[in-house]
């Protein structure tokens, strides 16, 4: 998931203090389980590992950390049993309007084609992102004030665009420099806004609730933190489209947004480090937890304690996110208490749900720790990801850096201005950001569809209550 993803993993952060707090008493009575690894299950059926996850920090005392995860444990039993229940069928919301407070749709669920992908005769990516439509050029096609008449009168056309290029720069835009009249914008291209894939994890807080609109990642403590390319997805949910919006660029500079054509990755990869990582497959960490104080504990007490912070965490997590995740201890073999949540094995390419065209659809370039290594980073150890292959061995190195080089040759820096919108395919465009200085706020909508009617599953959808929480005590 996750992304600009840059705070799921302040819930890892948040339980190892919770467990701490709790630890003496419940483990005295523990039993070892038969397995020293566990898996995260939130969802059943199609659901195995979250994509968009990322890396964060959560600055709070021990005794609020125990107050969350006793909320939290108490409302795990009630969670679990409703994720286990298969799924109601979908139903026919109408277009919401006025306060949208509380009234979006979840995350529309991850649509998968990855099979029998022909590496060697990938189609040709005719075109290619972004397409830019500037308000200054459009002379008398566009009146002034008229912006959102336009619009919705180009609607098909842009929308058409859209799928063609996979992304729209929209710039010098007058309307779209504050939240409601970004609304109007999109709302006059009939996009239906929906939760972030990981609105729980509270990797965005809600700064405009009425309107749908998310901060993308302007927090100071995150300022000095390059975000690399990512699809806004995990593989339980994925946002169809997104749009994103200056409503003022970085006072001291940098915060460029970045974005890369998931087609045109894949046409320039060579062909035999394509063949070889789409067949072995990734994994993602997506957290690391040290517990190092294991292992100053006698032989016996030791393992009871390391089973009991697996259960823990399996408790205390699954409940409250779309997961399918392995807790498994050392497993970057740097540290044999290291408790790391790793994804299971997934694809790196995807068929556009639409067209069929392959394209990347992997996080590696943000989420690997070898290129994080040798880029500006400011989030702790806790937050650090890394990717692997699908049997956990280490990707080679080379193949990583001809990824990286790949992925960076694709990139289009967009310094964009107050107003300015960035319209993407989340299932064809990665994104990203640079590091700025200053004060920085741009913001974020999700859709999950253009058009109506909606077809959307209101009845597990997710609260508010770790987004607030996260937001509130995050750095």
């Amino acid at each position: 998931m996750s992304s600009d993803s840059i705070s799921r993993v302040a819930v890892a952060s948040m339980v190892a203090g919770a467990a701490a707090t709790a630890f003496v008493g419940p483990l005295q009575g523990a039993r070892a389980p038969s397995h020293t690894t566990h898996t995260i299950q939130a969802l059943r059926g199609n659901s195995q590992a979250t994509q968009g996850l990322s890396l964060g920090t959560a600055a709070m005392g021990t005794a609020g950390l125990a107050a969350v995860a006793s909320s939290l444990r108490k409302r795990s039993s009630r969670s679990a049993r409703v994720a286990r229940q298969q799924a109601p069928p979908s139903v026919v919301a109408e277009r919401k309007v006025g306060d949208l407070s509380g009234a979006l749709p979840d995350c529309p669920k991850t649509i998968w084609n990855a099979d029998d992908i022909d590496i060697k005769k990938l189609p040709a990516v005719k075109k290619t992102a972004p397409l830019i439509i500037d308000a200054a050029e459009l002379g008398d096609e566009l009146q002034k004030g008229k912006e959102k008449e336009w619009v919705a009168a180009q609607k098909e056309k842009i929308m058409a665009q859209l799928q063609d290029h996979g992304a729209i720069w929209f710039r010098n835009f007058e309307s779209t420099k504050q939240p409601d009249g970004f609304r109007e914008f999109y709302e006059a291209l009939e996009l239906n806004p929906c939760l972030d894939p990981i609105h729980t994890s509270g990797l965005r807080a809600m700064e405009e609730k009425k309107h749908a609109v998310y901060e993308a990642v302007n927090k100071p403590s995150l300022a000095g933190h390059f975000v690399g390319l990512h699809n806004e997805s995990t593989f339980v949910k994925t946002a169809t489209y997104g749009a994103f919006v200056c409503f003022q660029k970085a006072s001291e500079g940098g915060g460029e947004f970045l974005i890369a054509d998931g087609a045109k990755i894949l046409e320039d990869m060579d062909k035999d480090v394509l063949e070889r990582i789409y067949k072995n497959k990734v994994r993602i960490s997506v957290s690391n937890l040290d517990l190092n104080f294991l292992g100053s504990l006698p032989d016996g007490f030791r393992e009871s304690a390391s089973d009991f912070f697996q259960d823990l965490i399996l408790k205390v997590v699954a409940p409250k996110f779309d997961m399918d995740l392995e807790m498994i201890y050392g497993a970057d073999q740097s540290n044999p208490y290291r408790l790391q949540a790793i994804e299971h094995a997934q694809s790196p390419i995807n068929k556009h749900p639409v067209t069929g065209q392959p394209v990347w659809f992997c996080n590696l370039h943000n989420h690997s720790r070898y290129l994080r290594d040798r880029r500006p980073c400011t989030v702790p150890e806790v937050g650090m990801t890394d990717v692997y292959s699908g049997d956990l061995s280490t990707i080679p190195y080379d193949d990583v850096r001809h990824i990286n080089e790949v992925c960076e040759k694709n990139i289009h820096t967009m310094a964009m201005k107050e107003g300015d919108v960035v319209l993407l395919d989340n299932y064809r465009v990665l994104h990203g950001r640079n590091t700025f200085e200053g004060d920085r706020k741009h913001a974020v909508t999700w859709f999950e569809s253009c058009g109506e009617p909606l077809s959307q599953n209101q009845q597990q959808k997710p609260d508010d209550f770790m987004n607030e929480l996260i937001n509130k005590t995050l750095v």
